[in-house]
């Protein structure tokens, strides 16, 4: 599987990755850049999909990998899960914004949909 290093060490790239992924389920949407935005689309749908089937493993896994954030992983198995229930997947969308001006990285808004 290809992934994006994120210009990070591993611990660090998961570490914000996971963060955006709990901003995103929490305030349904986030602007970051382009690249970061495409790697946590992936983590956000696989959030949503444990979400979807309700079983004790999935709730772990969702636990694990957002750091035993409980109102994050209650938020997605409650409120998500039953939003998205006869939606087959492409729970985000991505809306290009412009240039940050610091640096010039292309802005992206990160949401649900």
């Amino acid at each position: 599987m290809l992934y994006r290093k994120l210009g990070r060490e591993s611990r660090k790239r998961r570490s914000i990755l996971a963060n955006i992924t709990r901003d995103v389920i929490m305030n349904e949407s986030v602007v970051t850049t382009e690249a970061r935005a495409k790697e946590v689309r992936k983590f956000v749908d696989k959030m949503i999909t444990y979400g979807k089937s309700g079983t004790l493993v999935s709730r772990r896994k969702a636990l694990a990998f957002l750091y035993n954030d409980d109102a994050v992983v209650s938020k997605v198995f409650n409120e998500l899960a039953k939003r998205y229930e006869t939606r087959n997947g492409g729970y985000t969308r991505i809306i290009k914004l412009k240039e940050r001006v610091g640096d010039d990285a292309l802005a992206v808004k990160l949401e649900l949909v």
